[in-house]
């Protein structure tokens, strides 16, 4: 059973007693968003990739806290069978910001989007979280704008994953980042990765070798006051990556059928995404899985580094 932390936190924050203890001790913590798992994954990989990114982090020496609400409970840090009843559950919302205190009053149970996780990480005082791809600018002229961006503007969380989802607007999401001033730290690359694909063509803001940098450039952003989070983004693994011609091959067929079924809005990320791994015959649902548990890994790397 979760709880409110400390009386210091808001009272809307349950946090997993295990996860409790590890904040007080000032131990590493790593927060996972879960939309991922109830809306990203096809059920029952979502669970089983749920556990293994847990398992990652705990290998690694630091603390995960997946966030969800469960409920109307905004939860930070879930037992096994929390999670598994987020991962199985098909009655379940998809919670950004905006979404948090409407799921709340309605007593929904939800996966949380990189927005509200920022937003209740930064709320537990956590520092880091871990996921797959960011939201972005969507492509074409529809002006849709993930929320994820907005959340980076003014949220000091480093989110650690690998850029933005291929299916988005690359070069107009990392424009954006620019002009609201969030830095793009590449791990160990110069070039910001493409999701399932390990490089874009286009330039990270600075590049880090390793989680003391990473840390070191944190510490040096915040402690000058800039506000915003930022972005740690890793390349896909190679061994199983996809190559970006194979992707955007399959992305032009999935966009024209979701054109066909008038798919828009916050179902079109999901649909775009099964559909891209059952047109590369499931090559980028396996590239997804192993670049959300690298991501885990270095995450808690950098977490530790924090310390």
């Amino acid at each position: 059973m979760s709880k409110p932390m400390s009386p210091g936190l808001p009272s809307w924050l349950h946090v997993h007693p295990d996860i409790a203890s590890a904040l007080v001790a000032g131990e590493p913590i790593v927060a996972l968003e879960s939309a991922v798992i109830t809306h990203g994954l096809p059920r029952p990989v979502n669970f089983e990739l749920a556990r293994s990114m847990e398992v990652e982090i705990v290998s690694a020496g630091a603390r995960p806290a997946t966030v969800a609400l469960l409920d109307g409970q905004v939860r930070f840090g879930l037992s096994r069978e929390e999670l598994e009843r987020l991962a199985l559950e098909t009655d379940v919302c998809k919670v950004s910001r905006r979404d948090l205190g409407v799921a709340s009053a309605k007593s929904q149970t939800g996966g949380t989007t990189v927005a509200a996780t920022m937003y209740v990480s930064h709320a537990a005082g956590a520092q880091v979280m871990a996921t797959g791809g960011i939201g972005g600018v969507h492509r074409g002229g529809t002006g849709d704008v993930s929320a994820d961006l907005i959340e980076l503007t003014h949220t000091p969380v480093a989110v650690v994953c690998s850029g933005a989802k291929s299916i988005l607007d690359l070069p107009r999401t990392l424009e954006w980042l620019e002009t609201a001033g969030v830095p793009v730290i590449g791990w160990k690359t110069d070039e910001f990765p493409a999701f399932f694909s390990r490089g874009s063509g286009l330039p990270v803001s600075t590049r880090a070798d390793m989680a003391a940098e990473v840390a070191a450039i944190l510490r040096s952003h915040w402690g000058m006051g800039l506000g915003s989070g930022a972005l740690i983004c890793i390349p896909c693994p190679e061994n199983i990556s996809v190559s970006i011609e194979i992707v955007e091959n399959a992305m032009t067929q999935a966009e024209s059928e979701a054109q066909a079924s008038g798919i828009t809005g916050k179902n079109l990320t999901p649909f775009l995404l099964s559909r891209l791994a059952d047109l590369t015959g499931g090559a980028t649902l396996q590239a997804n899985l192993a670049l959300l548990r690298n991501n885990a890994r270095v995450a808690a790397a950098i977490a530790q580094a924090m310390i």
